[in-house]
């Protein structure tokens, strides 16, 4: 991975993911859904090594949503052995040793067995003093789902209708202490958000790659940080009030 085609003073902090195309992956290799999931893991764990080599601090990505568990039960159940038996259990040493502090948003909630809250206590607990690369793990999360966990939190501390504002809000999100995401990343060449961080990616550059997410290595990230450095960002304002305001290019 060529580092140098990098622009080190416009580099994003955050990167969101979309992991999106596994089972259209294992469909055209004639497997079954299920290795698309397996083989997406190797995939995420290569781009979290391209983020710690970029100096990415924080990587977002979308393993798990609320709608997910309308899935076949086959599927969900291989799904959760993913995620908690490969990632949170056998990658997670590794993620250790190279600095990867391992976070997670989303519901805690019925639906997500014990066992595997357990084990992302676990990757949180081991990891929390790392300072390479925050990955935070979505899982049993839905951007609409977070917005009105906060929204029932500022009830629930006896916010009045006047205290509420944006920075009211904020304090209630999932992840409060983390910058939004200056890049919005999907892969598989749909176009859509579906429900990732819609509070969030207000002011995202969102990059839609026309590849499936088990092929996705850190070289399509670099590609992807290569095109956000390629725009102008300007927050609602003019170019000449960005720079006037000294706001982030």
């Amino acid at each position: 991975m060529d580092l140098s085609r990098l622009d080190p003073k416009r580099m994003p902090r955050h990167v969101a993911c979309v992991m999106d195309g596994n089972g259209r992956w294992a469909t055209r290799q004639g497997l079954p859904r299920t290795e698309g999931h397996r083989a997406g893991e190797e995939a995420l764990l290569d781009a979290v090594k391209g983020a710690v080599e970029m100096g990415i601090e924080y990587l977002t990505v979308y393993a798990f949503s609320t709608e997910n568990w309308r899935r076949p039960q086959d599927e969900v159940r291989f799904l959760l052995g993913v995620i908690a038996d490969d990632l949170l259990t056998k990658r997670r040493n590794e993620l250790h040793e190279i600095g990867v502090r391992i976070r997670f948003a989303g519901r805690r909630d019925w639906r997500v067995p014990k066992w595997i809250l357990g084990r992302m206590d676990e990757a949180a607990e081991l990891t929390r003093r790392n300072k390479a690369t925050t990955l935070t793990v979505a899982f049993n999360y839905g951007g609409r789902a977070e917005i009105v966990d906060a929204v029932r939190a500022l009830v629930a501390e006896g916010t009045s209708a006047r205290q509420v504002d944006e920075r009211a809000l904020r304090r209630h999100l999932y992840q409060p202490d983390v910058p939004d995401p200056d890049l919005f990343v999907r892969t598989s060449g749909e176009f859509r958000i579906s429900n990732f961080l819609l509070w969030e990616i207000a002011y995202s550059e969102l990059v839609f790659m026309d590849v499936l997410w088990p092929d996705f290595r850190r070289g399509h990230l670099l590609e992807a940080v290569l095109e956000y450095q390629n725009r102008e960002r300007r927050f609602g304002l003019t170019g000449d009030q960005r720079d006037h305001d000294g706001l982030p290019g």
